[in-house]
């Protein structure tokens, strides 16, 4: 399979990546300027630039990029065997580091009626969604047909492994505080894009209390927070609250292009 091939096969199952392309050398290198890699977010390479100790350092890099967002060059030294790469090649490679964008993707935590709505309409704006309730019946493809993915567990477990990048939209709409606190605390520390819980003032405050008190959770973090959820357009219906979601999630998206 090329590297192109897999890049699509890569993006379309919604998998962050970066291309790293070999852009400039001087002396003596391990590959030829075009010579390009395929990073995935977890590190998992495709092709190679060289291998050794210069490739694993560009991996690093490649997945910081992805967190990112940023493109970038770097060059790195293959005559410095203690600072850079520790290699003795004796030339330098410059190299450009692209994170490639993905379908933007929408984590709905809670298969309830909003979340359902929420998942109805994220679909039709052009974003991909994936479900996490502990609930089977309500995390089920009868639900939610065009989910990506579908996970039946403990939503606070979930959200503590989940891996998220800067395309990634977080929804909080839970069954209860417990949960929600649980999903919130897990991925805050996440680079998402949007990270919104639903919920009344008084309980934003009960949970943000919580999240400082017993999890010592920054001022800074917690401003990251959409809470209470959505555009302010008296929402009252599972139908409405969804409307105000997505409708803050096109403006975020609209913000960040």
């Amino acid at each position: 399979m090329s590297i192109f091939n897999k890049i699509e096969e890569l993006r379309q199952g919604g998998v962050p990546v970066a291309l790293v392309t070999i852009i400039e050398t001087q002396g003596s290198v391990p590959r030829d300027v075009g010579a390009k890699m395929l990073v995935q977010f977890d590190g998992t390479s495709h092709g190679t630039i060289g291998g050794s100790s210069v490739e694993a350092i560009v991996i690093k890099e490649a997945q910081e990029a992805i967190k990112s967002g940023r493109a970038q060059i770097v060059t790195h030294d293959l005559l410095d065997e203690e600072e850079d790469t520790g290699m003795v090649c004796g030339g330098t490679m410059s190299l450009f580091i692209d994170p490639l964008a993905v379908l933007e993707r929408v984590y709905i935590f809670g298969g309830g009626h909003v979340g359902l709505y929420v998942a109805f309409f994220v679909k039709k704006v052009g974003f991909e969604y994936v479900v996490i309730d502990d609930r089977a019946e309500f995390a089920s493809r009868e639900r939610f047909p065009d989910a990506v993915r579908l996970v039946v567990d403990d939503p606070g477990i979930v959200a503590n492994e989940l891996e998220v990048t800067t395309n990634d939209y977080i929804i909080i709409v839970t069954r209860g505080h417990k949960n929600d606190y649980a999903v919130l605390r897990g991925v805050l520390s996440k680079p998402a894009r949007y990270i919104g819980m639903i919920g009344s003032q008084t309980k934003r405050t009960q949970i943000f209390e919580r999240l400082q008190t017993n999890d010592g959770v920054s001022d800074a973090l917690l401003s990251k927070v959409h809470s209470p959820i959505g555009i302010a357009i008296n929402a009252e219906t599972p139908e409405e609250i969804a409307v105000s979601i997505v409708a803050e999630l096109i403006k975020v998206r609209r913000r960040a292009q």
